[in-house]
Formats: structure tokens, C-alpha cells, sequence
């Protein structure tokens, strides 16, 4: 007797609804990232003190990290789409009506990834408030 789970599936139109929303994200998180560097520029203007250093640093490194990840989510749900648009060309007759194996693993990295993000911001906005 076999306990080995079918791989979840889904309909095209709902992969695809997914990697569109999941690129305008992390869209939206790159441009986040961007507004929460300026803010750090600021506070490096304004106090230049080792311990602030040391934390402008931190973050600063978390933001590259951060940016990398997005980079590299971007590419791979690219990739994906590149799969299924050519399934969509290769077999185009009744797509919207067959199931195809779901990105369970890459929306498995993006929620993580998400997670992450927001407890960095969250961390981020503390620091901030010791320092604004």
C-alpha cells in the first residue's frame, strides 16, 4: 500500500493568475526596498555614531540580500511561464480545461519569502523609530 500523495494540480489560467500576481509583488517589493533605503540614507545624515553604522550596515546587506532574492524568484517564475506558454503553443486545444502539476515549491518560496520580508521591515521600522 503506497502513501505517496498525488502531486497537486491546477488549471492553467490559475497558474498563470498566480506568477502575474506574484511578479506585480515583487515588483512592489523591489520598489519598497528602494524607499526603505532612502530612509536609511537619511538616518546616516543625520547620525553617524558606530552603533548606527554598524546597524546602516546590517540593513544595508539585508536590502542587497533581499533584492537578490527577488531577483532570482522573478527569474524562475519567468522560467514557468516560458513552460507554460509553450504547452499553451505545443497543445492549444481544451488548455483551459486540463490540470497541470501546481508551483507548489515556488509558492512555497515566495510566501517564505514574503515572511521574511515583512519580519526585516518590521525589524527595520523598530530600529528606525530609536534613530528618527
Amino acid at each position: 500500500m503506497s502513501t505517496a500523495t498525488a502531486p497537486a494540480r491546477a488549471y492553467i489560467g490559475d497558474l498563470h493568475h498566480d506568477q502575474r500576481e506574484w511578479l506585480n509583488a515583487l515588483t512592489f517589493y523591489k520598489e519598497d526596498i528602494t524607499i526603505l533605503e532612502h530612509r536609511l540614507e537619511d538616518i546616516v545624515r543625520r547620525n553617524n555614531k558606530p552603533e548606527v553604522m554598524a546597524q546602516v550596515e546590517h540593513f544595508q546587506n539585508q536590502f542587497i540580500r533581499e533584492r537578490e532574492v527577488i531577483d532570482e524568484l522573478r527569474h524562475d517564475i519567468k522560467q514557468e511561464e516560458n513552460v507554460l506558454e509553450k504547452e499553451m503553443k505545443d497543445h492549444p486545444v481544451a488548455i483551459e480545461h486540463r490540470y497541470f502539476k501546481d508551483h507548489t515549491e515556488l509558492r512555497d518560496r515566495f510566501q517564505t519569502f514574503e515572511k521574511l520580508y515583512r519580519e526585516l521591515k518590521q525589524e527595520f521600522q523598530q530600529w528606525l523609530v530609536q534613530w528618527m
